[in-house]
Formats: C-alpha cells, sequence, structure tokens
C-alpha cells in the first residue's frame, strides 16, 4: 500500500486528501505437486552424500590361506603334492610357516622320515603320467613309453613316479624312457631308494604350482 503526501492548496481542496492506493494483488501460489510414480525423492541440497562401501582387501596370499586353513582342508591340500597321510599331517602340524622356503624345507624333512609304509600309501596314490611331446617319432615313442612303464610295474609292483621339472619339456620324454630302462636294473632295495627320492622332489615341484597358482584350500 502506498501512501501519497497531500499536495498544496487550500483546505478542503480535494488535493489535501490523502490518497491510498490498494496493494496489487498476490499471484497464486503454485499448487503442490507429487512426485511421479517410481521417481527416486529429491536430495535436498545440504544432505549428506550416501557412505561409499569398502573395497576388498587383496585376496591372502596361498601361503596364507594354507596356513589359515581348517587342519583337514590344509590336509587334503598337501595329499594332493605326497599320497602319504603322515607327511601331509606333519606338514599341517608345523603351521604357520613364515615363509614358502620354510614350507618347502618341512616338507624335504618329512619326505626323509618317510617309512616303507608311507612310501607305499605315497605310491599307491601316483599313476605312471607320459610326457606329452609331438612330432613324427611321437607315436612310436609314446608306445615304448608305454611297454616301458608296463614292465616296470609288473617288477616293482607300483607306478614309475620319476621328477622332470629340471629337463626342457622338448627333452622330456627321453629322459623318461632312459630313466625307466636304466631303473629296470635296479634291485627291489635300491629302486625303492630311488623312489623316495623322486618322490620327494615331485612334492616340492607340487607344492611350489601350489604356492604360486590357484589353491584349492578354500
Amino acid at each position: 500500500m502506498r501512501l501519497h503526501p497531500p499536495r498544496n492548496g487550500a483546505p478542503g481542496d480535494p488535493g489535501d486528501t490523502l490518497h491510498v492506493t490498494p496493494p496489487a494483488p498476490a499471484a497464486p501460489a503454485a499448487p503442490a505437486t507429487s512426485p511421479e510414480p517410481g521417481a527416486a525423492p529429491e536430495t535436498p541440497a545440504d544432505a549428506a552424500p550416501p557412505p561409499v562401501p569398502p573395497r576388498p582387501g587383496p585376496a591372502p596370499a596361498p601361503l596364507d590361506r594354507l596356513n589359515a586353513a581348517a587342519p583337514e582342508e590344509a590336509e587334503r591340500a598337501l595329499l594332493d603334492c605326497c599320497g602319504s597321510t603322515r607327511w601331509a599331517r606333519r606338514l599341517v602340524a608345523h603351521r604357520p610357516y613364515p615363509d614358502p622356503d620354510a614350507l618347502l624345507a618341512a616338507a624335504d624333512e618329512a619326505g626323509y622320515d618317510m617309512t616303507p609304509a608311507d612310501l607305499s600309501e605315497a605310491l599307491t596314490a601316483e599313476s605312471s603320467h607320459h610326457p606329452l611331446t609331438r612330432g613324427p617319432a611321437a607315436l612310436a615313442a609314446h608306445t615304448a613309453l608305454r611297454a616301458a612303464h608296463a614292465a616296470y610295474e609288473a617288477r616293482f609292483g607300483h607306478a614309475f613316479v620319476v621328477s622332470l621339472a629340471s629337463h626342457p619339456p622338448e627333452e622330456r620324454l627321453d629322459q623318461a624312457l632312459f630313466a625307466l630302462r636304466t631303473r629296470l636294473g635296479h634291485t627291489p632295495e635300491r629302486e625303492r631308494e630311488v623312489v623316495a627320492e623322486e618322490l620327494r622332489l615331485l612334492a616340492r615341484e607340487r607344492l611350489t604350482r601350489l604356492l604360486t597358482g590357484p589353491v584349492p584350500v578354500p
């Protein structure tokens, strides 16, 4: 509302009249609207942002998982490296291992202490494997290898085991054939000594793969 001051003039002059100007009508308020179905509610400008979920940490190392596994789970994983139950349980009992070298040293010590019964149990879990090879002579070489394996098993009563990790892949078939033919001439007592050493080496190779690749321990 605006007030207009009186203008100069004689009393009673209409100019002395106080004029009141009525206020302008207010604009009608906008009707309240409800959010459309399914629309997200509006967030006030000063509202705190939603909390960010924590990122998962790095997966534990294979040795950490082996150290932390339940005894029966760790034993199953170790039996894949050597089939002697006493060997596997001895390694389980000496956990935790501070590093892979400590585990490999414990495996070597347990391997040296295996009894004839431990060796027999471990050999039962083994099977004769043929190194893979290619080339025109591959078929003949594998035929000779199968015949040598059969002769070995008939002589000693268990699978032929040999560690070939120190040889390049292209030489492994020839090395396996050479070892088979050489060891067929051993006495059972001498071959038992060789088998114990080969099982120890194989256990080291398998443990190394267990510590550097996917781990079956839950």
